[in-house]
């Protein structure tokens, strides 16, 4: 897959401006292909066994922080990387790299901190890392340890720093927001308690309730008391008929003993 084809799928649909990483690695190209000055925003960049001969075409792209070019075929043309400002992390290990010379335009870059240039032939010239790092003041690693040859511990820690700075800001705001958010429930709740006890207050101290109406004897409606007085007419009524029985029966027995022709 060529260089530029690779771009415009690793971009994303996103526009130059929004991109911040590329990783083209393994692509072929032997120059840059469609990699411009509208990636204003690149901070970092990997061209990892691509196969480039050289960096003809390499725009300025002022912010990038890190800059990945091994296993290439890099011989020279490192000042096309002087308008790189920003540059901290320069790795060129596994280049054709021969001589101390070509290394030379990088002491423009005031912020290139770490550089690495492990397998390329200028490793084998004398005192090549004092004479870089005398190059390159500011240079703090040279193949991965600095001047007293002690191991860099993260190579990617000043890079970072920078990420981890804008994700605690983020996160605080994200805190601050959350705290308000809490306050104005806990009002709001605090506000609903005080209204539900204002109305209870409110109801216990009405005037027009009567003390004694908890107290108060229930009396039936109308209806009901209709109904009482026609149940106990029903049954005086009863009562009376079966005295009346009664007493017929009564008569005819005193008729019977009183009349001895019917014995």
């Amino acid at each position: 897959m060529s260089m530029q084809k690779r771009i415009e799928l690793e971009k994303r649909n996103l526009s130059p401006k929004e991109v911040r990483e590329l990783t083209l690695d393994n692509c072929r190209a032997q120059v840059i292909e469609g990699l411009t000055e509208e990636y204003e925003n690149l901070e970092f960049l990997s061209l990892i066994n691509v196969g480039l001969i050289g960096l003809k075409g390499f725009p300025k792209l002022k912010n990038l922080r890190k800059l990945e070019l091994s296993d290439n075929r890099i011989s020279g043309g490192l000042d096309k990387l002087q308008e790189c400002k920003k540059l901290r992390h320069l790795n060129l290990s596994g280049n054709k790299i021969k001589d101390i010379d070509t290394l030379k335009p990088l002491a423009e870059l005031k912020e290139l901190s770490s550089l690495d240039l492990f397998n390329c032939e200028v490793t084998m010239i004398d005192d090549y890392k004092s004479t870089l790092f005398e190059l390159m003041p500011n240079l703090r690693y040279l193949d991965g340890y600095d001047k007293d040859n002690k191991e860099q511990e993260d190579d990617d820690a000043e890079v970072e720093d920078g990420d981890e700075d804008e994700d605690e800001d983020e996160d605080e705001d994200e805190d601050e927001d959350s705290d308000e958010l809490d306050d104005e429930e806990g009002e709001e709740e605090e506000e609903g308690e005080d209204n539900e006890q204002k109305v209870c207050l409110d109801y216990l101290d009405r005037d027009d309730l009567d003390e004694d109406s908890e107290g108060a004897d229930f009396e039936p409606d109308g209806d009901e008391e209709d109904e009482v007085s026609f149940a106990e007419e029903d049954s005086d009524e009863a009562e009376a008929e079966a005295d009346t029985a009664e007493d017929g029966q009564r008569g005819k027995k005193r008729k019977h003993e009183d009349d001895p022709e019917d014995e």
